[in-house]
């Protein structure tokens, strides 16, 4: 980059800290090992999905481990080339009674002339983040890599150590006060996820009349339904149940028909999620016309994560899908699909399908499986009377549910702002 760029691209940091580029101050620290070196053994690992999950490691045998890792002997901070607007970074701590090994795709660094700390803030500051964000080497979003020179070659104005140090333990309390306030959020909208599935289990296997009879349904976690209800399997109320084709590849288009993945059927809603809607363009073949969706179509993910469900909606009719997915239709004279989707979308199906998956570690569900769940069936009224209820059930987590993320977007810019300031000598901390 140019001195000019260079020069604007600091000038929000005091004049009278030191300039200098983080490789003449920091180590590059890499010693690399093969984890087959340490047999079936136990290690704690600072892999790139563990520390985005839990900013720690995750202990696991060596022989689990592929490809050569990074050997954690002294604290290190560890900043990923992958992806940085992920911020993956995190300070490694040697485990003390395991190896400790991280992923060779962080860069590794030591130094006894800035505090690790307040180094950990400026790589993980919007400023820094942007900047690496603006030279990866890779074109799509989701595999975008930073040369690690970029990493250590970062130009900076540092304070003095004693500055440093203070900014750092300015941090480290207002993060923390932030971070505990972001982690009470999240766990109001699990108690909020949790109201809302009791409240439609409770809905569609026990009905709405707290008074009506109750008859043995025959199945131990299902326990006494409604005496009117009937008990019977799924496929005794289907028309339809099939799976999508493979090779679909060669029919994807920028406009098209839609083209419906696992990706848009998740255990958030029983609605299709669309913010990554492929499109297909199948005009002169008959490719996967046997699946071309319609309206009340239940779609069921039947690999990977099993049993997430979505009903089709008018403006999708005429969708195709993937193999991953199995399109199920009923007799709507006995089987409403509102009804059934929200029956579907509840532990009470989801955990048989989950249980009756096969194939090692990408399981998967037969139409067998799928045809065997036990329905609890009301007369249509009654369907249609849960539908509706389970309906409104919805709409009010979900609109619950934007408030307590808006408020934890808000705190989570204003945790990143407020590390950005400060390190940027922003914020006045007063006399040591």
């Amino acid at each position: 980059m140019s001195d000019a760029f260079e020069e604007q691209w600091l000038s929000e940091l005091p004049t009278a800290w030191t300039e200098k580029r983080a490789d003449f101050l920091c180590d590059p620290y890499r010693i690399t090992v093969d984890p087959a070196d340490f047999g079936d053994h136990l290690v704690a690992h600072y892999s790139i999905p563990q520390v985005q999950e839990t900013g720690g490691p995750v202990l696991e045998p060596a022989s689990d481990i592929d490809s050569s890792k990074l050997l954690i002997t002294v604290p290190t901070l560890l900043v990923s080339k992958l992806n940085p607007r992920k911020r993956t970074i995190c300070i490694a701590e040697p485990h003390g009674e395991h190896t400790t090994l991280a992923s060779g795709e962080f860069v590794a660094i030591n130094s006894n002339k800035i505090d690790q700390r307040y180094a950990l803030y400026v790589w993980s500051s919007e400023k820094v983040t942007e900047r690496l964000s603006a030279i990866v080497q890779s074109a799509t979003r989701s595999h975008q890599r930073v040369n690690p020179s970029d990493i250590l070659k970062l130009p900076w104005r540092w304070p003095s150590l004693e500055t440093q140090r203070r900014i750092a333990r300015f941090l480290d309390e207002k993060t923390a006060r932030i971070d505990g306030l972001i982690e009470k959020k999240r766990a109001l909208l699990e108690r909020l996820a949790e109201r809302r599935q009791a409240a439609i289990t409770r809905a569609v296997t026990k009905g709405l009349n707290p008074s009506a009879p109750l008859k043995p349904s025959g199945i131990a976690w299902l326990g006494d339904v409604p005496a009117h209800w009937e008990v019977l399997p799924l496929k005794w109320v289907k028309t339809f149940l099939t799976s999508g084709s493979r090779g679909w590849g060669e029919f994807y288009a920028d406009e098209g028909d839609p083209f419906l993945r696992m990706t848009n059927v998740t255990k958030e809603g029983v609605e299709l999620d669309l913010r990554d809607l492929r499109h297909v363009d199948v005009r002169d073949v008959n490719e996967g016309k046997r699946t071309a969706v319609r309206e009340g179509d239940i779609l069921i993910t039947i690999t990977a994560e099993l049993g997430s469900v979505a009903i089709v909606r008018t403006p999708l009719v005429g969708a195709y899908i993937n193999q991953h997915l199995a399109l199920l239709r009923l007799d709507e004279r006995r089987a409403s699909p509102e009804y059934i989707v929200n029956l579907l979308s509840t532990d009470a199906a989801t955990v048989p399908l989950a249980l009756s998956g096969q194939g090692g570690t990408k399981q998967g569900l037969g139409f067998d499986e799928v045809g065997d769940v036990t329905l609890v069936l009301p007369p249509l009224p009654e369907q249609a009377a849960i539908a509706e209820l389970a309906g409104t059930l919805w709409r009010e987590y979900f609109e619950q549910s934007r408030l307590v993320e808006t408020s934890i977007t808000r705190l989570t810019e204003y945790r990143a702002a407020l590390i950005t300031g400060a390190v940027t000598g922003q914020f006045d901390l007063g006399a040591p």
